[in-house]
């Protein structure tokens, strides 16, 4: 290319003087006159020239809406729906890990010691009372868990007023000869009975449904041996649930220019989230169960929530005033009469936390503290029962169930992983299915309870 020569750069120079000095002298003497400032497209020029007109925000949105930008908030909020509290609890416990999708454990509680007559029994009269009635076969609730050598303990008062001894005020005590497991009957002998006639320590009339109480076991002096104790687990099952979650993102997607930082990354993480909250609802309500899939042509394993794994129930009317006395018949029931810990977690749901928080405290229950584990805040109630963690789990909102709530003994849940929760990523662009980046999450696992009584459901009706 050929340089130009200087008479030619000053041709050109002159020329351009020229015309800014004829633009000037028109917007002073011309336009200016007549009230009204250029603002066109001039031929073979691209965008809108202004002239007598300073460049305003007025006049770019005017004439070039999409120049300016809007303010755009960077920090996008990424909305966590609920808190998972069972799900985090058995994460920071750690899995156990299966050999199997079939999860088979053992559960055993403590062997029973309170019994209920099942049949009433009746003292003979004056005049029919021998020294024989000083025995008793009577027929109680769960007897094969009694032995030849324990000692009963009647709880309650009888026909006659009171079933003590006439001469003190000790209960009546009963001596188990021997148990006809078949029958459900028991023999028994008093220790401190009723004097009827001329026989003392006869076995007085005791009504059906009384309680009993089993105490220790008394032998002679020349007993070497006595009844074996057997406590043998029951087997239960669940079975773990392949939990999965699929992200994709388009190759044009991922180059494409973001008004805000949006990548795979972030997507993920809603996904682990969403998956985690799935989660927790099935480790809670799951039905377990197996079933074909007849478009997969599949069978598929749905895990049993621990929920309907918990037989005890503490039952209250939600449409009467929740009380002081009910949480503390509600811890009574919980700590008591199993093996559980002095600790335990009540998630509840919404109603239910909230009847509780209105109750005012006394010495014998306090709600003055907080702690913080397993990465979860909660709200501590202390009785002479035990302490429970109080936490909300909108699970339970969800699920129309506002005004019951799970009290569970961390130590006695286990959750079971067949396949730990990782990543996989799909080449799905080289198997030619679509141009996308992808990541498959998975995990198989399910959870499962270990002394059943140890746990309970509070339940308004």
């Amino acid at each position: 290319m050929k340089k130009l020569s200087d008479e030619k750069i000053r041709i050109i120079s002159i020329a351009t003087l020229s015309l800014l000095l004829l633009f000037v002298l028109l917007s002073q003497w011309g336009c200016g006159e007549m009230g009204f400032s250029i603002a066109a497209v001039l031929p073979g020029l691209v965008g809108t020239h202004l002239s007598e007109q300073p460049l305003t925000v007025s006049s770019a949105q005017e004439y070039s809406p999409s120049l300016l930008q809007n303010e755009i908030d960077n920090r996008i909020t990424k909305i966590r729906p609920m808190s998972t509290p069972l799900d985090q609890i058995s994460r920071f416990k750690g899995a156990r890990k299966s050999g199997s999708m079939i999860i088979d454990y053992y559960s055993v509680d403590t062997k029973p010691s309170e019994y209920t007559l099942e049949e009433a029994y009746s003292e003979p009269s004056a005049s029919e009372a021998t020294a024989n009635h000083s025995r008793a076969r009577i027929k109680l609730s769960n007897c094969e868990s009694i032995v030849p050598s324990d000692t009963l303990m009647v709880l309650g008062k009888g026909d006659y007023g009171s079933l003590i001894s006439e001469y003190d005020e000790q209960y009546l005590m009963l001596y188990v000869l021997s148990v006809d497991i078949e029958a459900g009957e028991v023999l028994v002998m008093s220790v401190n009975g009723k004097k009827i006639g001329s026989y003392d320590n006869c076995v007085p009339s005791m009504s059906k449904g009384m309680k009993f109480l089993r105490l220790g076991r008394a032998a002679t002096e020349l007993d070497v041996q006595t009844a074996q104790f057997e406590s043998l687990p029951i087997k239960q099952q669940n079975y773990c649930q392949i939990f999965k979650m699929q992200i994709e993102q388009s190759t044009f997607f991922k180059l494409a220019n973001k008004e805000v930082e949006w990548d795979f990354s972030d997507q993920e993480e809603l996904a682990i989230y969403d998956m985690r909250r799935t989660m927790e609802r099935s480790f809670l309500f799951g039905v377990k169960q197996k079933i074909y899939d007849p478009v997969k042509k599949e069978e598929v394993s749905l895990t049993g929530g621990i929920w309907w794994q918990v037989q005890k129930k503490y039952l209250f009317d939600s449409g009467e005033p929740f009380t002081h006395e009910n949480l503390v018949d509600m811890m009574k029931m919980c700590f008591t009469g199993n093996a559980g810990n002095k600790r335990k977690i009540l998630m509840a749901g919404s109603d239910l936390i909230s009847v509780i928080s209105k109750l005012d405290y006394y010495r014998t229950v306090s709600n003055d503290s907080d702690m913080m584990k397993w990465g979860l805040d909660f709200n501590e109630i202390s009785s002479k029962f035990g302490k429970l963690y109080v936490i909300h789990s909108e699970i339970f909102d969800e699920a129309d169930m506002s005004m019951q709530g799970l009290i569970f003994d961390p130590e006695y849940i286990q959750k079971w992983s067949h396949v730990p929760f990782g990543t996989q990523s799909l080449d799905l662009k080289k198997a030619g299915v679509r141009n996308t980046d992808a990541l498959v999450l998975t995990e198989a696992s399910c959870m499962t309870l270990r002394y059943p009584d140890a746990h309970m459901r509070v339940c308004g009706y």
